[in-house]
């Protein structure tokens, strides 16, 4: 009898939903769900295989999730936002949709962690007739975890004087994660309807779905219970049907189905793992070798190399941008590096000094590259500005010894655009025609918004003690412009590599000395690290001091020397790099990694001499693993290679692994949730200690080529923590997070 009233009560739900959208407006004949280029909606967006032209607004990573879509098998995913105004935003093409006019807006909202209910505005910016930014709401709501909710207009008005009109949604109050699908911007009186499938999908386990109809609804609890009371025996059902995982069906597992489906609880229980059953399976793997030593934070990364360092702080992350140093081969064997090959640029970023994002490569230059025009990419800098009210991010590199190539982005990690077409300085630039590198930028962005670039090098013949070719020039409002003409910075025997940073209101100059500089008067050494200081940004520079000495004084290896002083956290660092990292791979060439180390600047601006450790820098805070996490965050690494360009992914193979430093697991670690796929099958073993260090939990990812997530749980994984995660078959990983 209890069995029938709840069936019952489930119809009921059923009956009242489809009574109420009865009692809803009805849409006119003429709206109906078209493609953008037909009569009604002019945009209707799916986010089924793309962003659909929205993009982030102000800080945070935007992607496509399977997690819980409101309709199709994706949803437009917003994360890392750090204020409530940011969230997700689309452009409105003006030469559709006019000032003045009404039209019906229409889109739907869910999250999935959090508070227990978040409120939601789906807003318009747009600037008014005296240049001023406006905002309006179109239409809010409030909803709970893991409720989809519609915020619809179906007639708002575009003020009369309005243009550059940006429609987005955010949040009233916090800062998590949430989805939007099915956006919709129609002509007035097209009305959306909140009707979804009947059902909702199933777990990425295809738990509860014991029809097999890939949805969740009555029909699955009507046939769980005819299951019960027959007997169960095939073992397809058993597997969806064994809702909490302990192995067998039971009246647990139809009550836990029947809860869902009423709302009484929004995920099934996350099971248990058979540790002794999931080693077995693992099997044996041995461990690919890590070129950096447990105790080492030097070089920043090891799965590649990447030298030249240019340096950007943005939202309390630092980003390094790298040349693309790539192992090159003659015969199998690996032969000295060959700076004309190196076209692509790569990008890592960090908040903690010790996990480093690896955001993969930028195809900067040559026939695959933005700049087409362009042959090389090397020693890139980057800064970001706010231009016309929006963040703007710049990358300037250089284009073999011959120009300085400048690209664009809405965000620090791309997409990147050539927004000039053509270098930025080349050899036609006034004063520019006789530098004998042009080469090797650094731009500084000062207090009051003004851009200047410092680019130049070289030696020519007779004119080691003051060869005279640098450069610095201020930059247009634009940033991909230049202002006035270049002027010459001599610094004493100059050899290459700029620098600019900015202390106590002094402008510092550094750049690397040549190798001729025996009997020089400033006491400075060869291939080191030696500052300027100016009361202005375009000089003059007066000689100071020698900062760093060259690489071979610490790291018993040769090479060039090219840093980035940078302040992040009220504590200054040298960015720089070595071949220590070749060196520990038994392999030579030139092949260059980037190293930090501290810096510490005198109250009467002296800088103290710097020392190139390979123990590097401590982590500055706690790595937190209750907010999704890039894959391709790591301090250490063996086997691991890098997909993509943004929102890289981490590619393993058997034996791959990577360590995540300094993890603060709290006291109640329950589950993990990693994002991942694998064509042949894989288990992951996540364990602390090391690679055979404790396993805390296991994720056996089933062979197939679309990337899902699956949640597992943790044992004994509480306080700070370096954990592991080891492959014992090929796979691809782009996050995870623990809950």
């Amino acid at each position: 009898m209890q069995i029938k009233k709840q069936i019952k009560r489930l119809s009921m739900v059923t009956m009242s939903g489809a009574m109420l959208l009865a009692m809803a407006p009805q849409m006119p004949a003429n709206a109906t769900y078209i493609t953008p280029d037909s009569n009604g909606f002019y945009y209707h967006d799916h986010f089924e295989d793309d962003s659909c032209g929205w993009e982030v607004r102000g800080s945070g990573e935007l992607t496509l999730s399977g997690r819980h879509p409101f309709k199709g098998t994706n949803a437009l995913l917003v994360m890392e936002r750090t204020s409530a105004w940011q969230g997700l935003q689309k452009k409105l093409d003006p030469d559709t949709f006019k000032p003045g006019q009404k039209y019906s807006f229409s889109i739907f909202v869910d999250y999935e962690d959090g508070e227990d209910t978040e409120d939601f505005l789906f807003s318009m910016q747009y600037t008014d007739s005296s240049g001023t930014d406006k905002y309006l709401h179109i239409a809010e709501g409030s909803t709970s975890r893991g409720k989809w909710i519609q915020l619809s207009n179906p007639s708002f008005e575009i003020p009369s004087d309005a243009s550059n009109v940006i429609i987005y949604v955010e949040t009233s109050g916090v800062t998590g994660n949430f989805y939007i699908d099915e956006a919709v911007v129609a002509k007035e009186g097209s009305y959306v309807t909140g009707e979804e499938t009947q059902g909702t999908k199933p777990s990425n386990d295809t738990r509860g779905d014991v029809n097999f109809d890939g949805m969740l609804n009555i029909q699955d609890l009507v046939a769980m219970k005819m299951a019960l009371n027959k007997g169960v025996s095939d073992g397809r059902f058993v597997k969806a049907a064994d809702i909490d995982k302990n192995g067998s069906v039971d009246n647990d597992d139809y009550n836990y189905l029947k809860d869902y489906l009423l709302g009484n609880i929004n995920k099934f229980p996350i099971g248990k793992i058979d540790f002794t059953e999931m080693e077995s399976k693992f099997g044996y793997v041995n461990p690919a070798t890590c070129y950096k030593k447990s105790n080492e934070h030097n070089p920043l990364i090891s799965q590649y190399f990447g030298a030249d360092p240019g340096v950007m702080e943005y939202n309390g992350r630092i980003y390094v941008f790298m040349t693309d140093d790539h192992l090159l081969y003659s015969n199998g064997q690996v032969k000295d590096i060959e700076y004309s090959s190196i076209n692509c640029l790569r990008c890592i970023s960090s908040d903690d000094l010790v996990n480093w994002t690896d955001h993969g490569l930028i195809n900067a230059a040559g026939s695959n590259g933005l700049c087409k025009w362009g042959g090389n990419s090397w020693a890139p800098t980057a800064c970001h500005k706010k231009i016309n009210g929006k963040e703007k991010f710049f990358l300037y590199f250089a284009n073999g010894g011959n120009g300085i190539a400048v690209l664009e982005a809405d965000s620090p990690t791309g997409p990147w655009r050539d927004p000039i077409g053509k270098a930025l300085i080349s050899r036609s630039t006034p004063n520019c025609g006789n530098v004998e590198w042009l080469f090797d930028p650094a731009v500084l962005v000062d207090d009051d918004g003004t851009g200047y670039l410092y680019f130049g090098g070289g030696v020519p013949s007779g004119q080691n003690a003051h060869p005279k070719t640098a450069r610095c020039v201020k930059l247009g409002d634009d940033m991909t412009s230049i202002v006035g003409t270049p002027q010459s910075i001599d610094a004493p025997y100059l050899f290459e590599d700029s620098g600019i940073h900015k202390f106590n209101g002094k402008y510092y100059y550094s750049y690397c000395s040549n190798f001729s500089t025996n009997g020089n008067p400033y006491g400075l050494t060869g291939g080191a690290i030696n500052y300027m200081v100016s009361d202005s940004p375009l000089g003059p520079f007066t000689y100071k001091g020698e900062a760093f000495k060259g690489i071979g004084v610490f790291f018993g290896t040769g090479g060039n020397n090219h840093h980035t002083f940078y302040k992040f956290n009220n504590q200054w660092y040298l960015f720089y790099h070595a071949q220590y990292l070749q060196d520990s791979m038994g392999l030579k060439g030139g092949y260059r990694s980037t190293h930090i180390d501290k810096v510490t600047i005198n109250s009467d601006g002296t800088i103290q001499a710097v020392k190139g450790t390979k123990s590097g820098v401590d982590q500055v805070k706690s790595f937190d693993p209750f907010k999704t996490q890039r894959a391709a965050t790591f301090s250490h690494q063996g086997g691991i290679t890098i997909n993509g360009s943004g929102n890289s992914t981490v590619q393993a193979n058997k034996g791959s692994w990577f360590r995540v430093s300094g993890v603060d697991c709290g006291s109640n670690a329950e589950s993990l949730t990693i994002k991942a796929s694998s064509s042949t099958g894989c288990i992951i073993k996540v364990c602390k200690g090391g690679t055979s260090g404790t396993a805390v939990s296991y994720i056996e990812i089933p062979a197939g080529s679309s990337m899902q997530e699956f949640t597992v749980p943790v044992k004994d994984l509480s306080g700070k923590n370096d954990l592991y995660f080891v492959f014992n078959n090929s796979a691809s990983v782009d996050s995870w997070k623990l809950s």
